[in-house]
């Protein structure tokens, strides 16, 4: 079941943002005690995109009860996401447009981490990229174009040459000192490469697709996937059991969730 402010959600409801695509989320893996792990960094990124994209606060309790209600009954894991909207918005006067609805889905989660990832290098860059907006026509063009073409999806490149992200992830690097890096580019911070950031050492700097293919390992993370391995980037191979991943994979599943 899908809710709108904890109501079963109607076709008016959802039309405004099917014809717009004016909103923002973050989507969350619900493991099978029922914790979440990041729901504080969660629930920041709600509220912060909150303030930019429609300029209002938003009230996290209220997303926690409506998120506990859509959980009830569901089969765990799964993942939940959270969309927030104003289903006031048109396309003439998107300014007018400042009461944030939230909106809950849930869905199955896959087992972690998932098989590993080959991407295409693909030049694109995401509007406003520090929001996780509802704006995905440009990433999944690019990714189905990636899958076009016999990859699993795409790696984004800036048009100054620079690796930033995924369609829908974050990438990092394990360079031959066995240091992670990540690219010093605009991307969504991601709650999975933050957590992993507070644990792990790591360094965070431009990196070239040249420099991207000479890494001893390369990894996707998100919230759904975790610390995905990248088998290869176009038509370079990377090692997908790098010591270094494995234990990123550890240390992620290590962290304790939180409950709603």
């Amino acid at each position: 079941m899908v809710t709108l402010n904890g109501k079963p959600v109607s076709v008016d409801d959802l039309l405004p943002l099917a014809l717009t695509n004016v909103g923002h989320f973050t989507s969350m893996r619900v493991d099978s005690d029922g914790s979440i792990r990041g729901l504080t960094l969660h629930l920041e990124r709600l509220t912060r995109d909150c303030k930019i994209v429609w300029h209002a606060a938003l009230n996290t309790d209220r997303v926690r009860e409506y998120v506990r209600q859509a959980l009830g009954g569901q089969a765990l894991p799964c993942v939940v996401r959270v969309t927030i909207y104003d289903p006031k918005v048109e396309m003439g006067h998107p300014a007018d447009a400042n009461e944030p609805h939230v909106l809950v889905s849930v869905r199955g989660a896959g087992s972690l981490p998932p098989a590993p990832l080959r991407a295409q290098s693909q030049v694109y860059e995401r509007d406003l990229p520090q929001v996780k907006h509802t704006g995905l026509f440009g990433a999944l063009h690019t990714r189905g174009a990636a899958q076009r073409a016999d990859f699993d999806d795409a790696l984004f490149v800036g048009r100054d040459g620079f690796v930033s992200e995924g369609g829908t992830w974050n990438v990092a690097f394990v360079d031959q000192e066995g240091t992670v890096v990540w690219p010093d580019a605009p991307v969504l911070p991601g709650v999975t490469m933050a957590l992993l950031q507070q644990q792990a050492d790591h360094r965070t700097t431009t990196v070239t697709l040249a420099q991207a293919k000479g890494m001893a390992a390369a990894f996707a993370t998100n919230t759904s996937i975790g610390v995905r391995p990248l088998a290869a980037i176009d038509n370079t191979d990377f090692p997908v059991d790098h010591p270094v991943l494995r234990q990123l994979q550890e240390t992620y599943l290590s962290i304790p969730g939180e409950t709603l």
